[in-house]
């Protein structure tokens, strides 16, 4: 698989930077990494993921999820999970192309197949599926625009559509098709994720959450456990801990500030938390990131 993908490595090397570079194309961002030793909390948004070069494993629930160049990733609402990235054979880097979802151009899409009855719970929110040599010649034409700009606001949503109807056409259509539809379970879900997210270093309110999906208590936890593999208080510790990390990564404040910043009553839950989800207090984790981040082997 990786010889039919050299031309799309070398458009996204071309363009993109180390880290993750938000690409001139609406929607479309490009990875570029090296390998990491042990798993690391991350945020899926609701996206396609397609991976260029080397692999990744991704913990959801206990399940581990391994995908590399001859599979794609949909992932239909945002996720905290935990990942890992292998650089490909010889060192080279990981290399993927992530396309963030739009709901309304999947539903104009959807709306002009043939009308498909689904069944109403999609189940969990991610999934990975082979990739196939429509996928792939139309990812490379989305990419190819990223070396004549001008043709970019006319031909980028036109190869955007194409690859959104190929994947509604595929093993994941259904979810994809829940997706497009607001009034669903998943649509509902996804405003709860929605809520959280802009609520998240406040106190949870269930009673807020069911109204901001439009569902009873039982058939808000029901459903989002079954999508998420998380409670929503699980799904909101998730994303404070993630904010946390970043917040003492990126500056100087102590502890104790950042556990308050992020909605925490109680410094010393923080870092009981903080323990159990980074496998290290604090300190010594962010002590730990700054050293491997200035290594020279992880440039």
């Amino acid at each position: 698989m990786t010889e039919h993908l050299q031309p799309h490595i070398d458009l996204a090397l071309r363009h993109a930077r180390s880290g993750m570079t938000v690409t001139p194309i609406q929607r479309l961002e490009i990875g570029v990494g090296q390998a990491i030793s042990g798993t690391a909390p991350c945020l899926y948004r609701s996206m396609i993921c397609f991976i260029l070069q080397g692999s990744k494993d991704v913990v959801i629930h206990d399940t581990l999820l391994r995908y590399d160049s001859a599979q794609y990733l949909v992932s239909a609402l945002d996720l905290p999970l935990s990942g890992q990235i292998h650089d490909a054979d010889g060192g080279r880097p990981y290399v993927a192309v992530s396309l963030v979802l739009d709901p309304a151009v999947l539903a104009e899409i959807a709306s002009t197949m043939p009308p498909v009855r689904d069944a109403d719970a999609p189940g969990i929110g991610i999934a990975i599926n082979p990739m196939t040599p429509p996928l792939r010649d139309t990812l490379l034409r989305l990419l190819a625009l990223l070396d004549t700009p001008a043709d970019i606001p006319v031909l980028a949503p036109m190869a955007e559509r194409e690859l959104l109807y190929r994947l509604l056409q595929g093993p994941q259509g259904r979810l994809l098709r829940h997706i497009a539809q607001p009034e669903g379970a998943l649509g509902r879900i996804r405003r709860a994720v929605e809520w959280i997210r802009d609520n998240q270093n406040g106190r949870l309110r269930i009673e807020a959450l069911c109204d901001a999906s439009g569902m009873s208590r039982a058939s808000l936890h029901r459903h989002f456990v079954a999508l998420t593999g998380l409670s929503p208080i699980q799904y909101q510790k998730q994303l404070r801990l993630q904010e946390a990390r970043q917040l003492l990564l990126s500056g100087d404040r102590t502890a104790s500030d950042v556990a308050f910043a992020v909605g925490y009553e109680s410094a010393s839950q923080f870092s009981r938390e903080y323990l159990r989800q980074f496998g290290a207090p604090p300190v010594r984790d962010i002590r730990q990131l700054r050293q491997t981040i200035s290594s020279p082997a992880a440039a």
